[in-house]
């Protein structure tokens, strides 16, 4: 192959990536830019190249030698551009960025957009045991984003030559791949009535689909901006080319190569132009602002009765046709039984007819009355004010982008628990990244949620020992080191693996540990202090519960921590921890408006009652002055001891690795000073424990804290939403069901799906003609000028825009590109500004402002639908 060759292979590779099969909305982009390659590029740029090397055809064999040495190492095979490989023999610049070694940091990937990490699965034949398998992928479709769902394998046909055929495709809804069921077809295909030695074996199977899946995985990721990323990178390569003493040995400063040399620049610069074309398109449309889609709201039937009008609604949803599948729902949740009926909702008394009690917090799905939907919504003045919460599905970034217009500068505390990079895949995220394109993924999205934070807000984040160190210097790097606060150290406890520990002869060893960053958005940002117990089973295992939760505890061992060192741990008697819980609650609801903690104590003599001996050891406190404060005791220190909450799932009945202790994370956002009206964010939701334990607190204090969930996996309708639901009707659960003992809140939360990358993708119409390549400077313009994004739908040819020539107006139908648009709430994310009601024919802002949703206008929609 010839140097020339080499150089062109290579460019192809770099326009078009890897030849990956399968259906996907990048894919089809990537068709796309592989015939602006083979018909716009090539043929222009090889012509180019030819004029330029005419005066000197010597250089030929060099140009295209020094071009590939450039280019090769910016790119990936998914496609993306960044330090890919760069040799480490270089000079120190580059030793930075080897490959050798992951960076300390993400310098290799911090200019760069995290898109998702994915395999490139190519159509494989494998022979195993003697059997010859065909694995088919060119329908598979590949995943959205970075959510974890296995590969899901169908037998399809025996071919003439015995290959056994088999579809690849993506687990939908926890589908697996059954091995019997796979037996039985290709019996069945072969026409056999039992087994044979002709049928490979579960063990075959396994084996083959192995060997199958042994294809490489990819990181996608955009530049943010390829153009001056390359030409910086060419502008150091060509210095280091030119005065380079092992490669060039000195340059001969000739009139002949300094034009050899400018010709490479210059054709460097055009091949550089060409590709950031593209680069620059998906930049684009990663940032495009997203439709909002498939809009529903949960809501207890308290809150609609309170409503001017409700009563009478509430008496249409009871009657409507969607009940029955409601109350199918409701039992199946396990709040109420099977001889439930919704006349049972209802008593009446002396008093007139009103909700039952046990029912009053019943959470109404609106998806099942999609016709009353509308009507329901109208019932409030006010809609976003009414909401508790937003539930949302989506990949987080696409979410952030999405909703900072909204909720900039309104959240009083993010706490997120990404993916711990551990290269382990007991999570539901993908969670093998590298630790650079790790940092760039957090980095894309921290830089968009810390403007999300109010001036005195934090920022918690749950991180693993694996990226403790790099996730603190990228916070220091977002947030500034001065706003740092504290690293909190939680302990975990797993007997299974203890006993191994014990097993080997060690005496003792901390067998898990996670850790807390905090930071503040700013020097008003301050800790809250914490009124806490701590609880120690019999086995020693520890975890925080709220003080306040004492009575429910009667066989346990409280702890407070002092306010001052001097003071030390306090252990309690289960009498005395009572009566601090119960003093301290009468004084949040009978006198904190009046008196200072300190007074009320001083009033009725608490404050010596708190402070006598312990009966069961442990000193006497040391003088009166160690007083509770105010809001509630300093910890101590940062060593917390959290508890798994898979008890409390398990409880109600649902399934997820991993989650998070609610009494554990309101205790954080107690620490974090979450008021009422404030509201809490979190972006990587998993099961909802943030949601449940902002729903705790309120139930516990009568505050209205509010939250913004966002999570992508399937897992949103499986298990955070029964979740929420469960969590919204009742604070007691066992074995799946309601305790009648339970205590429900009133709420109203709005959940629905943001349109995604793929969906853009798959819908954005491209044109892909010979002429276009050719019209103007194809270095210089801008090459999808001309073409029409989401005017038309490219799945079904459909016009979304269209001008009217009679009125001469643009009219835009966006139910041509996606059913079930909120182009309300849409609208309300695009511009920032609060909904006050919501009807099917116009939203009215905080502010006003009136906007038809039927005729909506195209200064508004544009961005959605057409990008520049």
């Amino acid at each position: 192959m010839t140097k020339e060759q080499r150089f062109f292979n290579a460019l192809r590779d770099v326009f078009v990536g890897a030849r990956v099969e399968g259906q996907s909305g990048f894919i089809n982009l990537m068709r796309i830019k592989s015939r602006y390659y083979e018909e716009g590029v090539f043929p222009r740029l090889k012509e180019d190249i030819d004029r330029a090397l005419e005066p000197f055809p010597e250089f030929r064999e060099e140009l295209f030698d020094r071009l590939y040495a450039f280019f090769h190492r910016y790119f990936t095979e998914s496609g993306s551009i960044g330090f890919h490989h760069t040799p480490f023999h270089e000079r120190v610049y580059e030793q930075v960025y080897t490959d050798d070694r992951d960076v300390a940091l993400f310098w290799k990937t911090h200019m760069l957009y995290y898109v998702k990490t994915d395999r490139l699965f190519h159509s494989m034949d494998v022979e195993v045991d003697g059997f010859r398998f065909h694995f088919d992928v060119s329908t598979l479709e590949h995943r959205q984003a970075n959510e974890k769902r296995a590969l899901v394998y169908t037998f399809r046909e025996r071919r003439d030559d015995g290959t056994l055929v088999f579809t690849v495709a993506l687990s939908a809804k926890g589908r697996t791949t059954g091995m019997d069921a796979i037996r039985r077809a290709i019996r069945d295909a072969m026409g056999l009535s039992r087994y044979t030695p002709a049928v490979p074996s579960e063990e075959t199977l396994e084996r083959a689909i192995r060997l199958f899946e042994r294809q490489s995985q990819v990181d996608y990721f955009i530049n943010k901006d390829a153009r001056a990323f390359l030409q910086e990178q060419l502008d150091l390569w060509l210095y280091q080319y030119v005065f380079e003493p092992e490669e060039r040995r000195g340059t001969l400063w000739t009139e002949g190569r300094v034009r050899q040399l400018q010709v490479l620049r210059d054709i460097a610069s055009k091949i550089i132009h060409f590709i950031a074309q593209f680069e620059d398109e998906l930049v684009r449309i990663w940032n495009k602002p997203r439709f909002v889609l498939e809009s529903h709201y949960i809501i207890t039937l308290d809150r609609i009765s309170a409503q001017e009008g409700g009563p009478g609604l509430l008496e249409q949803l009871l009657n409507h046709p969607g009940m029955a599948a409601q109350v199918q729902e409701w039992r199946d949740l396990g709040m109420v039984d099977e001889n439930f009926s919704p006349a049972q909702i209802g008593e009446t008394d002396l008093l007139g007819h009103r909700l039952h009690p046990r029912y009053q917090y019943l959470p109404l799905d609106t998806r099942h009355f999609p016709d009353l939907e509308e009507s329901l919504i109208g019932l409030f003045d006010g809609l976003d004010d009414a909401l508790d919460g937003w539930l949302v599905h989506s990949e987080n970034y696409q979410a952030l982008l999405t909703m900072q217009p909204r909720f900039q500068g309104r959240v009083k505390c993010i706490y997120i628990d990404p993916p711990y990079n551990t290269g382990h895949d007991e999570f539901i995220y993908e969670d093998r990244f590298q630790h650079s394109s790790w940092l760039t993924m957090m980095e894309n999205r921290l830089r968009l949620a810390e403007p999300f934070l109010t001036d005195d807000g934090f920022l918690a984040m749950s991180i693993g020992e694996e990226e403790l160190p790099r996730a603190r210097l990228l916070l220091e790097h977002i947030f500034g080191p001065s706003n740092y606060r504290n690293t909190l150290l939680l302990r975990r406890y797993d007997k299974n693996i203890n006993r191994q520990f014990m097993e080997s002869g060690l005496k003792s060893l901390n067998v898990g540990a996670e850790y807390v960053l905090l930071f503040g958005k700013s020097d008003s940002a301050i800790l809250q202090p914490v009124f806490r117990a701590a609880r120690t089973d019999r086995q020693g295992k520890g975890y925080w519960k709220s003080f306040w939760n004492a009575a429910d505890r009667p066989t346990m061992r409280y702890e407070l921590f002092g306010v001052t060192p001097e003071t030390g741990q306090w252990k309690w008697k289960r009498e005395v921890a009572l009566e601090a819980a119960q003093n301290y609650a009468e004084y949040l609801e009978k006198y904190a408006a009046e008196m200072t903690l300190e007074e009320y104590w001083e009033r009725t003599g608490c404050r010596k009652r708190f402070l006598r001996r312990n009966p069961r050891g442990g000193g006497a406190a040391r003088g009166v002055e160690h007083w509770v404060p105010p809001n509630g005791s300093v910890l101590r220190n940062s060593n917390w001891s959290d508890l798994l909450a898979s008890e409390s799932l398990d409880d109600m009945g649902l399934f997820f690795s991993s989650p998070k202790s609610v009494a554990w994370v309101s205790t954080l956002l107690t620490l974090c000073a979450v008021r009422d009206g404030e509201m809490v964010l979190d972006f990587f939701a998993g099961s909802g424990t943030t949601a449940h334990a902002v729903i705790h607190l309120n139930r516990r204090d009568g505050l209205r804290r509010r939250y913004i969930l966002v999570e992508m996996g399937d897992h949103f309708h499986t298990v955070l939403l029964p979740r929420i639901k469960k969590a919204i009707f009742s604070d007691r659960w066992r074995g799946g069901r309601a305790r009648p003992d339970g205590r429900g809140i009133s709420h109203f939360v709005k959940y629905f799906r943001l349109e995604q990358y793929e969906d853009i993708l798959r819908r954005a119409t491209y044109e892909d003609t010979a002429p276009r390549f050719f019209q103007g400077d194809p270095y210089a313009q801008y090459v999808f000028l001309r073409d029409r994004k989401m005017l038309t739908d490219a799945r079904t040819g459909e016009p979304v825009v269209t001008l009217d020539p009679e009125t001469d107006t643009v009219r835009v139908d966006l139910g041509k590109l996606y059913e079930n648009i909120d182009l309300g709430q849409t609208l309300s994310f695009l511009t920032g500004k609060r909904i006050r009601r919501l009807s099917p024919d116009c939203v009215v802002f905080e502010d006003g402002e009136t906007v038809s949703l039927t005729a909506p206008p195209w200064n508004l929609t544009q961005p959605l639908i057409f990008w520049r």
